[in-house]
C-alpha cells in the first residue's frame, strides 16, 4: 500500500482524510515488515477511525482496504501461534475462545448484552439478536458465516433500557470477527 493509492470523492462530497489514511498504512506496513515484536494487531487495524473531510477518499475503499489488512495481521499471527504452539495449539485457543462467545450466545434474545445508561442510544436487540442467531448456527451446524458478514453488520438505534450497549455489543462482535478470522 502506497501514499495516494485511493481515489478520492468529489470535493463536494466527504471522505476520509487523506493524510490520516496515508499516515495509518504507512505505519501498518512498517510494524507488519518489522515482525512479531511490532505494536500493531489486527484488533488495532479493526478499531482505527479516520476524520471525514470534503475531497477525502473513497469510504468504501479505504474500508475494504482495513478488511484485507485487518485479515494480513490475523494470518501472520495465527502462523506465528502455529510456529511455536503448533496447529493444534492454534485449534485451542480458536476454541476457547469461541467456548467464551458460545457462553454469551447461550442467553435468551433480548438478555445478552447490558442495556446503555439512561437515555443514551444503543443498538436494537432484535438486530443483534438475529446475528447471534448466525453465530449460534455457525458454532452447532457449521452454517457458514464469514468474518466479513459480521464486520459489516448493521444494527438500527434504539434509545434507553429496551436497547443494548454499543460498546459491549461491538467488543463481542470484534471477539468473533477473530475467530471466524482464525478459522478461514
Amino acid at each position: 500500500m502506497s501514499d495516494g493509492m485511493f481515489r478520492t470523492v468529489s470535493g463536494l462530497k466527504q471522505g476520509y482524510d487523506p493524510d490520516e489514511v496515508d499516515d495509518f498504512f504507512s505505519h501498518a506496513r512498517a510494524v507488519y515488515e518489522q515482525g512479531p515484536a511490532a505494536a500493531l494487531a489486527s484488533k488495532d487495524v479493526r478499531s482505527v477511525a479516520f476524520d471525514m473531510v470534503r475531497g477525502g477518499y473513497v469510504t468504501a475503499a479505504v474500508d475494504a482496504a482495513l478488511d484485507r489488512l485487518e485479515a494480513a495481521f490475523v494470518a501472520r499471527s495465527r502462523a506465528e501461534f502455529v510456529a511455536t504452539q503448533g496447529q493444534q495449539g492454534w485449534m485451542d485457543h480458536l476454541s476457547e475462545q469461541a467456548r467464551t462467545l458460545y457462553g454469551r450466545l447461550g442467553r435468551p434474545d433480548g438478555d445478552r448484552f447490558a442495556a446503555p445508561h439512561g437515555r443514551q442510544q444503543g443498538y436494537e436487540p432484535a438486530d443483534v439478536d438475529e446475528l447471534c442467531q448466525r453465530l449460534v448456527a455457525y458454532f452447532d451446524k457449521g452454517t457458514p458465516l464469514s468474518a466479513a458478514e459480521v464486520r459489516s453488520a448493521t444494527f438500527r438505534r434504539r434509545k434507553g433500557h429496551n436497547a443494548y450497549a454499543e460498546g459491549p455489543v461491538d467488543a463481542f462482535l470484534s471477539r468473533a470477527v477473530e475467530v471466524l478470522l482464525g478459522v478461514e
